[in-house]
């Protein structure tokens, strides 16, 4: 579906319910594929930042289940209209009660029943949307749930990354091709920064649109690539402690690295995992899975700077044609705080428990389903994060 899920209607939030549980169980599959135990007991959580994926496949259809059949009007634990069709549902698949260490011990139903619970989900889902009004508020949870479903299926791929296991064919890399690299010019004014209450579907940290002055400033119109990363590894950057931020020398301390995860030396010439595979360093490709920290470093070595979150979504409504957007996540250096008259939506946990403490990252990456991309949409994550599908570009002092 290539309507955006914000105002998407009935007929096509059904197709891309359809699309998007497919995708999941597709993702799943790989998992169970590669010989994963995929209930839980790896060695150890390999990340904080995803789950067993038999969990997060039961969670996926929960969290569909909670705000449209059992009408949750918060994320609360007893804010649920309906008991669970899972005897054990709440205890098994509740994020608010359930915590990251306890996801990896928890005994499951088998995979076929999770699987029989997915299906009939969204099927009652569907059932439900097809008996559901047009307007705003009663769409509401459905595009939520279709949000959160495609927001899973790219932490699922990312964690495919990080454990080295091959992508399902039909959701490969889909990169743009190369592009001119250079400096634009942007004059500065006034935009409405964050969503108009007329946009649909609208995340809460997004709310409200509220005028905000951009002064004049010149962005890079592509992402920092591999080629001129690597001049800064080569010029022992990991190794120079002048470049690195105070909280970007203890995570550089913490891990030993002198260059990005997963890049592999081979003689004279640099290497990278690519879910599994060991290619050469594409050198025109954007650079990939950096720590924010990794980001301001190269920026003070190359006597740059990361944009603003309003320069950054200045320059994206801009419509400039020199500017390549939409591989990557790129960070800002904006951390992620509420604009003003903020207030949490039905799903508390989405924004609130991350401001201040993470930062802005604005675009998509290509593995963010199409219907999800919009050049509102704030992504946040924290500053140590480096199995983003993320990486950066730069503008002038």
């Amino acid at each position: 579906m290539n309507v955006s899920f914000r105002t998407a209607l009935p007929t096509e939030l059904g197709v891309a319910l359809q699309e998007a549980r497919r995708d999941t169980l597709a993702l799943f599959d790989t998992f169970a594929a590669s010989g994963l135990d995929v209930a839980a007991k790896v060695p150890v959580p390999v990340s904080e930042q995803f789950n067993p994926p038999l969990w997060e496949l039961g969670h996926i259809a929960w969290f569909a289940e909670w705000y449209v059949l059992r009408e949750a009007h918060s994320s609360d634990p007893i804010a649920a209209q309906r008991t669970s069709m899972l005897t054990k549902g709440d205890d098994w698949f509740d994020p608010n009660t359930v915590s990251h260490r306890a996801r990896w011990k928890v005994e499951l139903p088998r995979t076929g029943a999770l699987k029989t619970y997915c299906y009939e989900v969204l099927d009652r889902v569907l059932d439900k949307l097809g008996r559901t009004g047009k307007d705003d508020a009663s769409l509401y949870p459905f595009r939520l749930v279709l949000a959160y479903e495609d927001m899973r299926a790219e932490i699922m791929t990312q964690a495919l990354q990080t454990l080295g296991i091959a992508l399902p064919p039909q959701l490969a890399e889909q990169m743009t091709p190369g592009w001119a690299q250079g400096d634009i010019r942007f004059p500065g004014g006034t935009i409405q920064l964050g969503s108009p209450h007329n946009a649909g579907f609208v995340f809460d940290n997004e709310k409200w649109a509220h005028a905000c002055h951009v002064p004049a400033f010149i962005m890079d119109s592509t992402l920092v690539t591999n080629a001129q990363y690597g001049e800064f590894v080569a010029d022992g950057g990991y190794q120079k402690p002048h470049f690195w931020t105070d909280g970007g020398r203890t995570w550089l301390m913490a891990r030993d690295r002198f260059a990005p995860r997963d890049w592999i030396r081979d003689g004279r010439r640099w290497l990278c995992q690519r879910y599994g595979r060991e290619i050469v360093l594409p050198p025109n490709e954007p650079v990939r899975h950096l720590s924010l920290y990794e980001a301001q470093a190269y920026c003070v070595w190359a006597d740059r700077r990361l944009p603003t979150e309003p320069e950054w979504e200045y320059a994206a409504l801009s419509g400039h044609p020199a500017l390549r957007w939409g591989d990557l996540w790129e960070w800002t250096c904006s951390p992620f705080e509420p604009y003003p008259g903020f207030s949490a939506d039905a799903y508390k946990e989405y924004s609130a428990p991350h401001f201040n403490s993470h930062q802005v990252l604005r675009g998509a990456s290509f593995a963010t389903r199409r219907r999800m991309r919009s050049l509102k949409f704030r992504n946040f994550a924290l500053p140590e994060r480096d199995d983003l599908f993320a990486g950066f570009r730069t503008c002038a002092l």
